[in-house]
């Protein structure tokens, strides 16, 4: 397969008012052709993205949430389509096309008051409203129609029912409550005679009043009206004549309260209705707003009213030493900024969630394509840095380990088709374009330094830059020309065509020679060593025009071209017709890449939004991906990470993919420790060199070597290398010998503080010139004011500081606190602490810090979901580097706590923030960087368990060879890695890599008994474990039989067998004998249920093993619910205890348990989860006797649930459905034995370590490994 291991979603477009909606904990925006939904994610208080729909053809106009419910979305389209979407199982649940109207919809918007009425608008009308749950057609809302002028959006009044305002394009409003008369076109803006249009940009009833309305024009800004006396009752005015509002929205939780975004800057602007000016601006961004919505503050912020110091609530008895009560505002601004959640989006396709009360982003996209991504190419010196080149004009560099910009062009050079890196580290792109001819971009310069119009107005659809010869570049346009530049402009060559030229490509191997690709469906080689311009070659076949060409970089005379026939085909120089067809795709083929290690792997991309991997050898199609919503244009590899695959769409989105699972035998052989000579076979540079360096290497540690240099090799970059640093150290390994990035990426705990150290004054050299602006100071009482002033002039110091507290001047009381005590100012501190705490400020930082208070720092760091700083905080404090005011002699009696118990729960400290850290990224889709977060701290067995539950296996058996500190958890690995090689059909492998274990028989029996082969094929595998023959076992085993202190022996031996049937009767009447004593644990059985799911399954549904059957199922099952509860797999529970009951009602059978035990099991663990949230049920007997059955786990590997890489990547559209749970698959779908049934690859691997046979109850088993 190939597996997604990263996104980079596409930005928000510009174009329509209406692309961006928030409701609660949830928020859309809109790309081109795509819907992205982000949900908040209680557990670390952050949103994430959970879905992306794809249905509309053309762009998607306006969005619009449900008012009541929010698991429905509406969405209309400039293909004449509305959808109302289901968001939870990403599937539209209606759909009005194009019979019910003739004009795209420009805004649409659901009636507060009828909740399944969706109104639409286009043009100059009419209003129409469609009931999406009737059949008949939306109807016409009279004397909506023909505007004067054409409407910028509507919105529904949420009070008055059935009133509609309208805005224009020329600055007015209308009007409307239907029924009656519309009162059309009003409040027109001042005109301007050098503005010719000033249309509507934002509208928003007053949610406290019934006729209140604020609007904005683009030029004449802000003005609360009167909708109902159609009076302007307020005209905002700006701090400057260039600020143009772009959208607006209500504070709903600060009354009179809104706020404002800049059409050309990211200046948001916070506003009163009772003042006309702003009382705050805030850029939060460079370029200009496009949409801001509020949404209320979502986040449960954990509640601090444990860890302060009390204060005096009666305010009678007041004495020089009463605490001050807490001011309700902090000193730092005039007023306080409501807590809401802004979503904002920008011109540049930029999408965030910005934290008003806090001033600081919650989440930011910063940059993303707003448009049809064309091309994408790795840098020649730099596998890390990827380009982009796009219909919106830019091209963008990113980092592909954090999916972050490091450049960005200008953006003014139309639409770029294709880019070209130069070879080597000259930092350049080549680019072409539709109107604007070729240009070179100077990375570094950011500037373009060349530009090239010898194709003239004709687009340019081709380049490739001679990774031959630097100094030529080759480009193919729609004047039926290919032409040879050099890179100062010079024209090299011309090659004239009879039609446009779409494709062209070097040779990898002759530097004079190329090929293109023309519309008038011939691939042609030229030669430029010879003066004639005609081809030395052509090739003939295609039906359609033939689109990009590229020749094979390992086998010379090769090379392949793809059609909008939907075919690609493979050429050979030498040969004078096609080699091999690859037909499978059912539209116009683009994208096109070889893979530069394994020279018969192509990969082609289509517009049917799939992209194809092919074995040329034989013209199989090996896998296919569907993930992307929309054409494939670009697709790439880089020569030393030949296995990570980049690929770029018309859906806006950039994704990775790792083509490593195509090659995992390769992997399994390093694992098993095969020699050299059996792993390379490929003519690939990247893999000459490995073996180069291996075999040059040579000596004792030689596995150790091979095994850390192939998992670098054949890992995505995403934390890796990271990972093998921390290794590396683990071992005793010097930090100078680590590979330069590691200092950036996630660091050893005992390097965290020098790290940030450096990085710290870094930045002090770089703001040394740089000087902040004075604060304001709050609002101040005279009367205290002038009392404290009093106390201080008679030296009462204490009461003028609790004065100051009053006042909410904390800094100044802190400053003359030390007058009073030492004592008394680290207790002030503290309590300003413990304020700053609540109000869930970061000012709390530097007097958490001053005051040595470590464990409340952390533990705020921690409520805010910043793990990385609780990280650097513990660090600190385990290294002693808190200050600890030395106060006066504390008595006796008290209790102190000595140096060596502080050090060990700051250790604590230290390592519950890695393990916080850990399960974010783990969450997150990354176990590697969450295995790297725990090898920081040391804990092995953790990071083991990180990479089992994230099924990265070949890296947990990597590592556990190479730590030798992990054998329990190596041997969970290296067990479940050998299934996967069941699965490959490769049994001697899986049998090689658990022979590298110590005390391997009984996994060795069970791999050996699920091979279902011939008598011979299974005889050789027993040879090969050393094992006996299928006979000598049953020899064995009857000779067994009569023992019953051997029982799983005997069992082991059935299975191996001829009559295996024979063990899972002995094995089941174990069972049997088990359960039925009163005090029996799942542990005591589910070793022997684990060894019956072995059985060969052709033996297993035999019609005369019927009955034992469905009594292993049910058994496999039940035992399984009680295992997962210890795992902590919750989510499967409810489907393995409902499938217990439904195999036990399938035959009458004869089980120690009965459907009522079940139930109540079931129903216990229900009241449990439910009910008391996780804690216990002290008074039940239910939950005791449930827990007696659990027993105690011994499984090595940390409970809770799986989650793999890429697992929460959400696909365009390739949507399924689970049979477990009835949620939509969130990433990879596992498809059951019947090709239909599915379930996400977490849902299927916790399944199958809790139970063998799959979820259908067929008797097959279920390996997703």
């Amino acid at each position: 397969m190939v597996k997604q291991v990263g996104l980079l979603p596409a930005g928000c477009q510009p174009w329509n008012y209406g692309v961006c909606a928030a409701s609660h904990d949830q928020f859309a925006y809109c790309a081109t052709l795509a819907i992205y939904i982000y949900k908040l994610d209680r557990h670390f208080k952050e949103f994430r993205l959970m879905s992306i729909m794809s249905e509309h053809k053309k762009t998607i106009t306006s969005i619009s949430w449900h008012p009541s419910d929010p698991d429905i979305l509406a969405s209309s389209g400039m293909d004449l389509n509305i959808f109302v979407w289901k968001i939870s199982q990403q599937r539209s649940i209606a759909t009005l096309s194009a019979a019910g109207f003739k004009e795209a919809p420009r805004c649409i918007g659901w009636s507060f008051h009828d909740k399944f009425c969706l109104g639409f608008i286009s043009g100059r009308g009419p209003l129409m409203l469609w009931h999406y749950t009737e059949k008949h057609n939306p109807s016409v809302v009279k004397d909506s129609q023909s505007f004067v002028s054409p409407v910028t959006m509507f919105r529904w009044h949420p009070k008055k029912q059935g009133m509609v305002v309208f805005g224009h394009v020329d600055g007015s409003i209308s009007v409307l409550q239907i029924g009656s008369k519309c009162a059309r076109q009003i409040l027109s803006p001042e005109q301007d005679d050098s503005v010719e249009t000033d249309p509507v940009t934002a509208l928003a009833w007053d949610p406290l009043s019934t006729d209140y309305l604020l609007m904005a024009n683009q030029h004449a800004g802000i003005r609360l009206v009167d909708a109902t006396a159609r009076s302007v009752i307020t005209t905002f005015v700006p701090p400057s004549t260039a600020a143009h509002v772009q959208t607006l929205s209500w504070v709903h939780n600060a009354p009179g309260m809104f706020i404002t975004g800049d059409l050309k800057s990211g200046v948001l602007r916070i506003w009163s209705v009772s003042k006309e000016s702003p009382i705050e601006n805030i850029r939060i961004k460079k370029s200009g707003f496009h949409d801001v919505h509020v949404i209320s503050d979502v986040y449960d912020i954990t509640d601090n009213s444990g860890h302060g110091g009390s204060v005096q609530n009666n305010r009678h008895d007041v004495s020089s030493t009463s605490e001050a009560r807490h001011p309700s505002l902090t000193p730092h601004t005039r007023f306080a900024l409501p807590q809401v959640q802004l979503v904002c989006t920008f011109k540049d396709g930029g999408v965030g969630l910005y934290d008003l009360g806090h001033r600081r982003w919650k989440f930011l996209q910063d940059q993303g394509h707003l448009e049809t991504i064309f091309d994408c190419k790795f840098q020649p010196d730099n596998p890390n840095h990827l380009a982009t080149a796009s219909f919106d004009g830019t091209i963008k560099v990113w980092d592909i380990r954090t999916m972050q910009a490091v450049a960005t062009s200008a953006g003014n050079e139309g639409i770029i088709y294709h880019i070209s890196w130069a070879p080597g580290d000259l930092n350049c792109i080549a680019c072409c374009t539709a109107r604007n001819g070729i240009f070179i971009w100077d990375v570094a310069k950011g500037k373009v330094v060349k530009r090239i119009r010898d194709h003239g107005d004709a687009s340019v659809f081709s380049i490739s830059w001679s990774h031959k010869d630097p100094k030529l570049i080759l480009s193919c346009g729609g004047d039926n020309y290919c032409m040879i530049h050099q890179v100062d402009g010079t024209l090299v060559h011309k090659y004239k065509h009879p039609a446009s030229v779409y494709g062209g490509d070097w040779s990898p191997h002759n530097k004079e020679m190329l090929a293109t690709g023309c519309e008038d469906k011939i691939v042609r080689v030229f030669y430029m060593g010879t003066t004639n311009s005609q081809p030395i070659k052509t090739f003939s076949g295609h039906t359609a025009k033939v689109f990009h060409i590229r020749w094979s970089p390992l086998r010379e005379g090769i090379l392949c071209s793809g059609s909008d026939d939907g075919t690609v085909r493979v050429w050979e120089y030498t040969q004078e017709g096609c080699v091999i067809k690859l037909a499978g795709h059912t539209a116009p083929v683009r994208g096109l890449t070889w893979n530069s290690e394994v020279p018969y792997l192509l990969i082609s991309g289509s517009w049917d939004s799939s992209i194809r991997v092919w074995d040329i050898r034989d013209g199989a199609c090996v896998y296919v991906v569907v993930d992307h919503g929309a054409d494939v244009y670009g697709l790439t590899c880089h020569p030393e990470r030949p296995f990570l695959m980049a690929s770029c769409s018309r859906d806006s989105t950039l994704r990775l993919w790792s083509l490593t699972p195509l090659l995992q035998p390769v992997e399994l052989n390093i694992l098993a420790r095969k020699p050299l000579t059996e792993i390379f076979g490929t003519p690939g540079k990247a893999s000459r060199e490995l073996k180069d360096k291996l075999e040059r290497m040579g000596g004792h540690d030689t596995p150790t070597q091979t095994v850390t240099l192939f998992s670098k090799f054949l890992s995505p970059p995403m934390g890796t290398e990271n990972l093998w640093n921390l290794v590396s150290l683990a071992l005793g390994a010097d930090i100078m010998t680590l590979t330069p990035s590691y200092r950036n990426g996630i660091v050893h705990a005992s390097h965290l503080t020098t790290f940030k150290a450096s990085e710290a004054q870094q930045l002090e050299m770089i703001k040394m010139s740089k000087f902040g602006g004075a604060i304001g100071l709050p609002t101040k009482e005279e009367q205290l004011r002038e009392a404290a002033n009093i106390h201080i002039r008679m030296g009462n110091i204490q009461r003028y500081c609790e004065l100051m507290v009053e006042l909410g001047e904390w800094e100044r009381a802190l400053a003359v606190a030390p007058g009073v005590s030492l004592k008394y100012w680290k207790s002030l501190a503290q309590r300003y602490s413990d304020f700053l705490v609540k109000e869930n400020t970061e000012d709390v930082i530097p007097f958490c810090v001053a005051t040595g208070d470590a464990l409340q720092l952390v533990r705020y760091f921690h409520d805010n979901g910043h793990f990385l700083d609780a990280m650097i905080a513990s660090q600190a404090a385990c290294e002693d580097a808190f200050f600890h005011p030395h106060l006066a002699a504390k008595s006796k009696s008290k209790q102190e706590t000595s140096p060596e118990k502080e050090l060990q729960a700051y250790k604590r400290l230290l390592l519950h923030s890695a393990q916080q850290l850990s399960e974010w990224h783990f969450s997150n889709g990354s176990p590697v960087l969450a295995t790297c977060c725990l090898l920081a701290v040391d804990d092995f067995q953790s990071a083991m368990s990180k990479l089992i539950k994230g099924n990265e296996l070949e890296l947990a058996v990597s590592i556990g060879m190479v730590l030798g500190r992990v054998p329990h958890h190596l041997r969970v690995a290296t067990e479940l890695l050998s299934r996967r090689c069941e699965h490959l059909g490769r049994w001697e492998l899986g049998v090689d890599l658990l022979k590298t274990l110590p005390d391997c028989e009984d996994l060795l029996i069970r791999l050996c008994a699920r091979c279902a082969a011939s008598m011979d094929e299974v005889n050789d595998l027993h040879r090969q474990a050393g094992l006996p023959s299928m006979d000598e076992c049953l020899q064995k085993a009857e000779d067994l039989s009569r023992r019953s202190d051997l029982v799983k022996e005997c069992v082991g031996l059935y299975l191996l067998s001829t009559e295996p049937e024979r063990g899972l009767e002995m094995g089941l009447n174990f069972v049997r004998e088990k359960m039925s004593a009163s005090s029996w644990t799942a542990s005591d059985v589910f070793d022997m249920l684990q060894l019956l799911g072995c059985i060969r399954t052709d033996k297993l549904e035999h019609h005369k093993n019927s009955g034992l059957m469905y009594e292993l199922l049910a058994l496999s099952a039940y035992v399984g619910a009680l295992v997962a509860i210890r795992r902590g797999y919750y989510t499967l529970v409810p489907a393995l205890f409902k499938h217990t009951r439904e195999m036990m009602t399938k035959e009458v059978i004869n089980l120690p348990v009965s459907v009522r035990d079940v139930e109540h099991d079931f129903e216990a663990w229900t009241k449990h989860q439910v009910g008391n949230g996780g804690t216990g049920e002290p008074g039940s007997a239910q939950w005791a006797l449930l827990m007696q059955k659990l027993g105690q786990e011994s499984w090595p590997v940390e409970p809770g649930p799986d989650c793999v890489a890429s697992s929460h990547l959400p696909s365009h559209s390739d949507v399924h459905m689970s049979v477990l749970t009835g949620q939509r698959v969130q990433g990879l779908a596992v498809f059951l034995e019947d090709g239909k049934s599915a379930v996400s690859i977490n849902e299927a691997l916790m399944w199958a370590k809790v139970n063998p046979f799959s979820p259908l109850g067929s008797g097959m088993r279920i390996n997703p490994f």
